[in-house]
């Protein structure tokens, strides 16, 4: 999910080094390159699925019961703390409001609705304000990047973007982020998890999971997971992401069409 072009000599490093681990554990039929491109949701749906990385709001809603969780990983971007990340609310650096609530009546640039950390957690955050609708108008964009170049262009006024995304185009495409200023952090929820098919058996789910520890902590890799932000991954428990639904329940009603004047 964080496979931007700056990092994937270090992402298929990481895949290269993830692999032989399964390999050599007995594994079978498993590639030695990553699929990279098409529809991630045909992916996630195959039962041949053997290893990826989802968001969690899919996870918990689309594809509840879908996949099976391997980890979670913990990054080192502004934001995370353990396995939990947040988004970052931006806003051009000149716009001289400085709250959320200042926002009101404004556009929204957006990812997806599928999204939770450039939707759900905003959604969530703007219902907290009252009287819905918050925004004027929502600006769908199809990923962070784009997001990001919406506010800065002026074609929206805020987004939020997912902090180590954030912190990724900061380290490897400073110009992405230029001219735009953090207005404020969100909540956090549990990062984008590490999943498998359904039909992954309970020693293969082992081995996945000793082979990413292992791997994560292989002193030769460790300049590759620098590039990557990634520290280690947690095992938590699949109920701890009912919280991404919990703020999508409470976030509905800051997007609910104003009532008709009776």
């Amino acid at each position: 999910m964080y496979d931007l072009p700056e990092v994937a000599e270090e992402t298929d490093a990481l895949w290269r080094g993830l692999s032989f681990r399964l390999r050599a554990a007995g594994v079978e039929g498993v590639p030695e390159r990553l699929q990279r491109g098409g529809d991630p949701c045909e992916l996630w749906r195959s039962p041949y699925l053997l290893f990826a990385q989802t968001c969690g709001f899919p996870l918990m809603h689309d594809f509840a019961g879908k996949l099976t969780v391997v980890a979670t990983p913990c990054y080192s971007a502004r934001g995370c703390d353990g396995p939990n990340y947040r988004s970052l609310i931006v806003v051009r650096a000149d716009d001289p409001r400085s709250s959320v609530a200042e926002f009101r009546g404004a556009v929204a640039a957006i990812n997806s609705e599928e999204s939770h950390s450039g939707f759900n957690i905003l959604r969530w955050r703007v219902a907290q304000e009252g009287k819905a609708p918050f925004f004027a108008r929502l600006e769908r964009t199809g990923g962070h990047v784009s997001s990001l170049a919406a506010v800065r262009s002026g074609r929206a006024d805020l987004a939020a973007i997912d902090c180590v995304t954030f912190a990724l185009l900061e380290r490897h495409r400073p110009s992405a982020v230029t001219g735009v200023r953090i207005l404020e952090e969100t909540a956090a929820a549990p990062g984008l998890p590490f999943v498998t098919a359904t039909s992954t058996t309970g020693d293969e789910l082992r081995l996945l999971r000793q082979a990413l520890a292992d791997t994560l902590a292989d002193p030769a890799l460790s300049d590759v997971c620098h590039a990557l932000l990634l520290k280690k991954v947690e095992e938590i428990p699949l109920g701890r992401y009912e919280m991404i639904r919990d703020f999508a329940r409470q976030g509905a009603v800051a997007l609910s069409p104003a009532p008709k004047p009776s």
